[in-house]
């Protein structure tokens, strides 16, 4: 049985009075795309640092690759890592930052060119820092936790404060990253794109583990209602009395009307809205089911709704 990349028991951080990380148990298995899920404040960042080594705990024991956190030297030469934001020259090119971070980190810089193009920044490496983009000084940055081709990489927020193109970007970046078998473990507080890349979750909250394991594991199965939506708008009505007179619990949704499950049978609950339609003459445009989302089960479970 292969061995986790991280695992971690009991992981605790506390300033003072004020605890930020507390009595954490992860275990992140190799060769994963792992989302790191929680609100800003919850302590992602924290425990990230632990891992590398640039935080202390205060209580709890763990493992990176295989080896004690408390000798972080034994494996931070196999760890890629971009945290918070990175932190370059801004008179040197991107391709001559690399060569900087490269010799101080030991590592060869032939690769530095293939790097590059791999981030998207193939023809922008001998382009000053300073007239980079903010996606392209987080393109660069990961470029740069590459080095020295990683088993574990380890990217915080990697697209905090980025458009929608180049979220976008970033988020397909991630899924390259992860194709090569390296583990990659991701943070963000923008749980739609965590859902669309990582296949593991850990759910934090207040530096407190709510879930972790397959993200599939936590979605599927899970449908809030059925959506139905009448062709003609004036319809919409005459379907919703009917669906409540028939003792379903219904609520609109824009055009649509939203049918609770309510614990029925997803294909039972269709069929039996289609047949009421289809029985009053209304003909029906979209009838599907509405499956959860990560931001749905998060914020249940951060309420005590699901455990």
């Amino acid at each position: 049985m292969t061995a986790p990349a991280v695992a971690v028991t009991g992981l605790t951080k506390r300033y003072g009075a004020r605890t930020v990380v507390d009595d954490l148990d992860v275990e992140v298995p190799a060769g994963v795309v792992a989302g790191f899920v929680g609100p800003n404040g919850a302590g992602k960042t924290t425990t990230m640092s632990m891992l590398l080594g640039l935080v202390r705990p205060t209580a709890g024991t763990g493992t990176v690759l295989g080896a004690s956190i408390e000798e972080p030297a034994s494996y931070l030469h196999d760890v890629g890592a971009l945290i918070e934001s990175p932190a370059f020259y801004p008179s040197l090119s991107g391709a001559e930052n690399l060569r900087v971070f490269a010799t101080v980190g030991g590592h060869d810089p032939a690769p530095i060119a293939g790097l590059l193009g791999r981030v998207g920044l193939g023809d922008r490496g001998g382009d000053r820092y300073r007239s980079y983009s903010l996606g392209m000084k987080q393109r660069l940055g990961i470029a740069a936790a590459l080095l020295g081709d990683p088993a574990l990489l380890i990217l915080d927020e990697p697209a905090n404060g980025l458009d929608p193109q180049g979220v976008r970007e970033m988020r397909s970046l991630v899924g390259d990253l992860a194709s090569s078998g390296r583990t990659v473990l991701v943070s963000s507080h923008d749980l739609s794109e965590l859902e669309q890349v990582c296949d593991w979750l850990v759910l934090i909250d207040t530096g407190r583990s709510l879930y972790q394991g397959p993200t599939r594991a936590l979605l599927d199965g899970v449908t809030r209602g059925v959506a139905v939506l009448p062709e003609r708008r004036e319809d919409r009505a005459v379907l919703r009395d009917l669906l409540v007179a028939g003792g379903h619990e219904v609520v609109a949704d824009d055009a649509r009307l939203v049918v609770s499950v309510d614990g029925a049978d997803v294909l039972e609950l269709a069929a039996s809205v289609n047949r009421a339609a289809f029985a009053a003459g209304v003909v029906l445009a979209e009838l599907s089911p509405l499956r959860t989302t990560l931001e749905d089960r998060y914020l249940a479970l951060v309420q005590g709704g699901v455990r």
